[in-house]
């Protein structure tokens, strides 16, 4: 088991990235110099490293998330790198008209939109599900339908510039596991809405590219917080993970997987041997088949998992 998930999946998964995955020209800094771009979740994390890279690219950038004091630093650090102009919007997205107002603000500011990464997520947790549907609804307000949202307030002014979207998911939306039953659950409604929109704009011929990004697991401080005592393999890169996905976004790839190699493997097993990539993903889950600890009174039993940058 361990020869596989170290050396075989992600040889395969590397494979598959060449054959499918390719991109059809060289990405090149240039492509962002001077573009208008949102960054939502974007006040640490892999949010934040996207907006150094679009600063140091020369790109206008408009990021968002609930704390101001974050996003005004990062606002100054984007300065500081080169950004052609940086400002930030603060508030939640578990709110949809404060995800329509971030995109009005671009268009009070910029009279136009050329990318919209669409990266936040609200809090969960890595746990047996309890049975809260309260919750279930709560999270796919801020990982769903605030997506939702703010690409039909954008579209027009996409449809203008021929820009793209970009959505940040994950191989849970993929290739769920244990533990993360709310959270998967917005992930899978992410695909199945934008990869439909995508056929729909190609009928249309409307000229917006519509990139899905699929993550494995990446070395952010949340990431990290909630899931490192569980999950045997090893993070990747937040860093080279942002650049990934302005890549793809650029170059208007359909989808990105990042790491390749894991989670091409993974969704290779999934077509071919779902039952052995279920046992595969069980087996490499530390807490798998513990009981949920009991909670002291007055504090939640359920560990943070994620949270909205």
């Amino acid at each position: 088991m361990g020869l596989l998930l170290k050396v075989i999946l992600p040889l395969m998964g590397l494979g598959l990235a060449v054959y499918f995955y390719s991109a059809p020209e060289n990405f090149n800094e240039e492509m962002l110099r001077g573009k208008r771009v949102i960054v939502t979740g974007a006040s640490s994390g892999i949010g934040e490293q996207m907006a150094y890279h679009l600063a140091r690219m020369g790109a206008h950038v408009l990021v968002t998330a609930r704390t101001e004091a974050k996003l005004q630093k990062v606002v100054e650090r984007c300065r500081e790198l080169g950004a052609a102009s940086a400002r930030f919007v603060s508030g939640s997205m578990e709110d949809t008209a404060f995800a329509e107002e971030v995109v009005k603000e671009a268009e009070n500011t910029w009279g136009g939109l050329d990318m919209l990464i669409l990266n936040h997520i609200g809090h969960s947790y890595f746990n047996y599900f309890d049975g809260d549907v309260d919750h279930i609804r709560k999270l796919l307000e801020t990982n769903f339908l605030s997506y939702v949202a703010m690409t039909v307030t954008a579209l027009p002014m996409l449809k203008e510039s021929e820009g793209n979207i970009v959505v940040v998911s994950s191989v849970a939306g993929k290739a769920p596991g244990p533990f993360a039953a709310p959270y998967s659950a917005t992930k899978f409604a992410l695909d199945g809405f934008f990869s439909s929109l995508r056929h729909e704009f190609i009928i249309e011929n409307v000229n917006v590219s519509i990139t899905l990004c699929i993550l494995g697991y990446i070395d952010t401080d949340n990431a990290m917080q909630a899931v490192s005592h569980a999950i045997k393999v090893a993070p990747s890169p937040k860093e080279e993970c942002a650049l990934e996905i302005i890549r793809s976004g650029a170059l208007r790839q359909h989808e990105l997987h990042y790491p390749p190699g894991i989670v091409n493997g993974m969704l290779l097993l999934r077509g071919l041997a779902p039952g052995f990539l279920d046992t595969l993903i069980r087996s490499n889950i530390v807490r798998f088949g513990q009981p949920v600890p009991q909670a002291a009174p007055g504090t939640s039993a359920q560990p943070p998992s994620v949270r909205e940058r």
